[in-house]
């Protein structure tokens, strides 16, 4: 499988054409150029089996690639009882869809920070993973991955190392990295491409090769302040980082085949194919 872009949920392009269910994505996703689909669960997991099991098969009669977004709600790092219970519950039911639908990776956040108990937070984190994928061991849900995602703002659990930390628990955990969460994370940390080689170069020496080659990526132009993340914007904008020129120079030298979703706000298929182009017109001159 090569290198895939798409879309972060349904843009309004899509409705604008005067479609209204998600069954229809896959299609006119490849009639738009684009093999790759993220099926947003942010606000809670509502689909049913059946219209899983749909989705899942329009995808494969388009060749594209399915993961889930599972919802905002989830947070590893809490003590409240009730709060690991639905964290629980919001995991296991994205990873259902996810065995329905035939999608992978489950992403999700990891959740609140814990502020100074930070290292509490994750081990409580840690434990809850650990507990959720045993659960869904028992619930025939053992061979769906789950993707905690790098974080957008410092106070939040999902620091690079954070996520790796989580992704060395189990095989079934592997890196969702957010290079916009990065980077406003970071108050505009990706200004290079040498910045970007470090991140590669330290999910490699914390996974190995492999799993840089095979990374689930998000990617768009974002907004942020002292405190992290404000908010996703899009190529339109312009003068909002990071910029995905420096990215894909390392996935061409690097022969990597990532798959890349793009959640610019409410431009994510139209900012997808752009960097699908960018990433085309980077290998055309790296091979000629």
């Amino acid at each position: 499988m090569g290198i895939r872009f798409g879309p972060a949920g349904n843009p309004p392009s899509f409705h604008a054409q005067g479609y209204k269910s998600s069954l229809d994505m896959p299609a006119w996703l490849r009639g738009q150029g684009l093999n790759a689909y993220e099926y947003q669960c942010v606000r809670g997991v509502h689909i049913g089996e059946a219209t899983a099991r749909k989705l899942g098969e329009q995808a494969r009669e388009n060749g594209v690639s399915l993961s889930i977004h599972a919802p905002y709600y989830i947070t590893l790092g809490t003590d409240d009882p009730v709060l690991k219970e639905k964290t629980k519950m919001h995991l296991l039911k994205s990873m259902q869809a996810a065995l329905w639908m035939g999608a992978s990776p489950v992403v999700f956040h990891p959740g609140t920070g814990g502020g100074k108990e930070r290292a509490a937070a994750m081990a409580r984190a840690k434990k809850l993973l650990l507990e959720v994928l045993a659960l869904a061991e028992e619930m025939g849900l053992g061979e769906i991955r789950v993707a905690p995602e790098t974080a957008g703002k410092p106070a939040q659990l999902g620091s690079l190392d954070e996520v790796l930390e989580f992704c060395t628990l189990d095989p079934r955990v592997v890196p969702a990295v957010d290079f916009a969460h990065l980077h406003a994370a970071g108050r505009g940390a990706l200004k290079s491409m040498e910045d970007f080689a470090i991140v590669l170069d330290r999910i490699e020496s914390w996974l190995g090769k492999e799993a840089v080659r095979k990374l689930h990526i998000h990617f768009s132009p974002i907004e942020f302040t002292g405190a992290g993340e404000r908010r996703h914007r899009t190529l339109l904008d312009g003068g909002f980082g990071p910029d995905f020129r420096f990215l894909a120079r390392l996935i061409v030298e690097r022969k990597l085949t990532p798959t890349i979703i793009c959640e610019s706000a409410d431009r994510q298929v139209e900012d997808a194919l752009i960097y699908k182009r960018i990433y085309e017109q980077v290998k055309e001159e790296a091979e000629g």
